[in-house]
């Protein structure tokens, strides 16, 4: 990657799982769930500025466009109130990104809803952010990878060590140890068997990745359900030697949600 990060991807919460940003505005805050910016993810420092932010969204999740919309009602009552420093945080939210908001009309897996990005994003490398996983750091867990993709020209993903027997909940990455304490990725596999995962490094939903990637993804062949695995896409990534795992590091709690599906 050569040039700073600008778009990032944020597929909502499959079907069923986790929820939207209540219709009404928290004052000043965001919601943890289906927002992956929240300040757990920002770092203490920020989370610094993002030029566009694509949703592959679906129906009935809209309301998440809503949540970074101007709310005047909420911003007079503080006004009237002299509730200024939640005036400011609250108009603060609207201003965080310009929010692209694409349709995915089928849950058809990761990778699908990535693809569904495909004209927002453009010819440029693009994060994803998963909502359901929140990283507590000093440097954003998405701006960790972005310096190892910029300082390498590699794809990149984060890893974290889990625990011997919850390895088949997540994906799961493997192979060479580098001197900065990173893995050159040979081998990633999504959700393996009990007791035949290649490592404990779990995949956790932060990726950076390049334009390519799209058709990588058009080529993959559809699993059960018909779904569209991006970590399909990431092994081809791997086997050419184009992706580095990412041992990012955390200051504080890091909540990683295992789907046991």
């Amino acid at each position: 990657m050569k040039h700073p990060l600008r778009k990032v991807v944020i597929p909502p919460p499959a079907w069923g799982r986790g929820s939207s940003p209540p219709p009404g505005r928290p004052e000043g805050d965001a919601p943890h769930r289906g927002y992956p910016h929240h300040p757990a993810d920002r770092g203490r420092g920020g989370e610094g500025r993002r030029r566009a932010g694509d949703r592959g969204d679906g129906r009935g999740k809209s309301s998440i466009e809503d949540h970074f919309d101007r709310s005047p009602e909420l911003e007079e009552a503080l006004s009237r109130g002299n509730k200024i420093e939640l005036l400011q945080k609250t108009r603060a939210i609207s201003d965080m990104v310009r929010l692209i908001s694409v349709r995915q009309k089928e849950p058809l897996g990761l990778g699908h809803a990535v693809l569904a990005a495909r004209p927002a994003v453009g010819d440029e490398w693009f994060g994803v952010l998963l909502g359901d996983d929140l990283i507590d750091s000093d440097e954003p867990g998405i701006g960790q990878l972005a310096r190892v993709a910029m300082q390498t020209g590699k794809a990149a993903v984060a890893l974290m060590p889990v625990a011997e027997d919850q390895t088949h909940l997540y994906g799961v990455a493997a192979g060479k140890a580098l001197p900065d304490g990173n893995v050159l990725v040979e081998r990633i596999v999504e959700k393996p068997p009990r007791g035949s995962a290649p490592s404990n490094l779990a995949v956790v939903g932060r990726y950076l990745l390049p334009p390519d990637v799209f058709a990588i993804l058009e080529k993959v062949k559809p699993g059960a359900g018909g779904e569209i695995q991006l970590t399909d896409a990431l092994a081809v990534l791997a086997q050419q030697g184009r992706l580095i795992g990412v041992r990012f590091k955390a200051s504080g709690t890091t909540q990683a949600i295992a789907w046991d599906t």
